[in-house]
């Protein structure tokens, strides 16, 4: 199985790509480039690990993802408070970095189980 086919990287591909639209027109470019960072590097990181042939390496990249995907949600509230992202919205990226995170810890667990 690739990662294409793991439902955590779609997800969060899906969720990544939202981000960059819903931000596309912001002027805070330092806040713009940090959080389109965060949500890029979580599938990127999700694809890098499951492509590595030791499962520590697989744990770790996914770890790294997992890491990514908190900043994305701490950066999505402070987003909301300073009027950058739409409550709604931001709500909505909340509950997905929430999911995906309790996914990948489920996927760290599958891999150590061999």
């Amino acid at each position: 199985m690739g990662f294409e086919d793991l439902e955590v990287w779609k997800r969060f591909a899906r969720l990544s790509a939202g981000v960059y639209k819903e931000l596309s027109g912001l002027k805070d470019y330092g806040f713009r480039d940090q959080i389109t960072r965060s949500s890029l590097s979580t599938p990127s990181n999700i694809a890098e690990g499951m492509e590595r042939a030791s499962d520590k390496e697989k744990e770790r990249f996914l770890d790294i993802a997992k890491a990514s995907c908190a900043e994305l949600r701490t950066q999505t509230y402070i987003g909301i408070d300073i009027g950058y992202i739409d409550n709604d919205v931001g709500k909505q990226w909340i509950m997905e970095t929430k999911e995906i995170s309790a996914m990948l810890v489920g996927l760290i667990r599958n891999i150590q189980r061999g």
